[in-house]
């Protein structure tokens, strides 16, 4: 440990590369092997990158700037980042976050400003995964930056807005990249299949096989190669790659999900809104689009519980308590017993009758708290315990509803200034109390 500290950063760089590399008698990996290198050999991203897209036009007038790159994995963003170092003859610096530190930015970062004063060169630096460097870690890249001694690159599949400081998005340009299409997808491995530096025609693919490949890469370029190499490796007599050679290799694919990331939030939404759209199918599927993924299932019960009392409320009262109910049975069981009871009470709120008529009375209560005076609590409605409360007027005038016929009066309860005001209003459908009807 003490020697590693005494390293200079670029040798503490080094010597992770070193770890991270193959050696020189290991075979790359296809996908690293099949990584363009120049644009022409790019697959994907035609908003951004096709005719007229604004990185691309960016990179045809030679304009480098401080860039930023969100997408999902395998969709082509370091490949991107390589091919602008090879574009422009710079040095390319890779760095992943989950790996370097402040000290080896932050070397990497004077080295480039030297280089840049010495010799009006950059180096490019390739930050992946900068989602998970901290505010600080950040700030090291803000003054180069502001400098342009050197091309940065950041690269996320977090949604920068959540992840990253408003100063560093404010100094960079943010590129969206999307999952590829299938005809992408099918234009790599067919690529892959020929190319000398791929499986050079050694192999073929059924079209039966390369629609299942299609399937379960889920848009992602590198993990559909990497299955590609799987089954090839699996294929030993015909080298003909068929539909049963591909789930073999497989076996089960690997979902894009992050309990803590921005696809948490999305896969929650979009199951919250099918439910409240009465689609029970889209539930069903984002339901198990979760389930695969790996989240709480505790989670997801207390959501349901929320959406029960949101998007249903008392157009069926029952489904509160069936709700909870369901959290309950989660809580006991667990998964993956408990996946029926999710599915149960999921296609039960689809199919209930909606009403949101709690959550917009109770918004609009909300705001007339946080908007208007809050006035004292009339005295006719405050209890008055001992007699001096009594004798100064708490208690005056109250009526007691049981007292009266419908056991409802005409006492006002709201203060003076809000007198009249309707917060909650039911809808014809579900079941109404006594005060919904009396109110139509």
């Amino acid at each position: 440990m003490t020697g590693l500290l005494n390293r200079s950063p670029f040798a503490i760089i080094s010597c992770k590369m070193k770890r991270l590399q193959l050696t020189a008698s290991d075979p790359q990996p296809l996908a690293e092997r099949m990584r363009p290198t120049t644009m022409a050999e790019f697959t994907g991203q035609s908003a951004i990158l096709g005719q007229n897209g604004p990185l691309r036009v960016l990179l045809d007038q030679r304009s480098y700037h401080s860039f930023l790159f969100w997408g999902p994995p395998g969709t082509g963003k370091t490949t991107i980042g390589r091919i602008i170092a090879n574009q422009s003859g710079t040095n390319f610096v890779h760095l992943s976050a989950a790996l370097a530190g402040v000290k080896e930015v932050r070397f990497a970062l004077q080295r480039s400003q030297q280089r840049y004063k010495l010799h009006g060169k950059r180096d490019l630096l390739f930050i992946d995964e900068i989602h998970r460097f901290n505010r600080g870690q950040q700030d090291v890249l803000l003054p180069f930056l502001e400098q342009g001694s050197v091309i940065f690159i950041g690269a996320t599949t977090e949604n920068p807005s959540f992840a990253l400081t408003s100063a560093l998005l404010s100094r960079c340009q943010l590129f969206v990249f999307s999952l590829l299409s299938d005809a992408e997808i099918k234009i790599i491995l067919r690529r892959a299949l020929i190319d000398e530096r791929g499986l050079a025609g050694k192999y073929s693919l059924t079209d039966a096989a390369e629609a299942v490949l299609v399937a379960l890469s889920d848009g992602d370029g590198r993990r559909a190669l990497s299955y590609l190499e799987l089954a090839a490796a699996l294929t030993t007599k015909s080298n003909i790659i068929d539909q049963a050679t591909i789930i073999h290799a497989v076996g089960r694919k690997g979902l894009s999900y992050d309990r803590a990331g921005e696809e948490h939030y999305n896969l929650i939404s979009a199951f919250h809104k099918s439910i409240r759209n009465s689609d029970p199918d889209a539930a069903l599927y984002w339901l198990a689009r979760m389930i695969e993924g790996g989240e709480d299932p505790l989670y997801i019960a207390r959501r349901l519980i929320r959406i029960a009392s949101e998007d249903i409320g008392l157009a069926d009262p029952a489904a509160l308590s069936l709700a909870v109910a369901a959290h309950n049975a989660v809580a006991a069981i667990g998964l993956p017993e408990c996946d029926l009871a999710l599915a149960e009470i999921a296609i039960y709120l689809a199919d209930a009758p909606k009403n949101n008529a709690l959550y917009t009375g109770l918004a609009a209560a909300r705001k007339d708290v946080l908007q208007t005076v809050n006035e004292p609590v009339p005295l006719h409605l405050r209890n008055a315990p001992t007699q001096m409360m009594k004798e100064i007027g708490y208690g005056k005038g109250y009526k007691y509803a049981h007292d009266y016929s419908g056991k409802k009066t005409d006492m006002e309860c709201l203060p003076p200034s809000l007198r009249g005001r309707r917060y909650y209003q039911p809808e014809c459908n579900g079941q109404k109390s006594a005060e919904d009807k009396s109110r139509e």
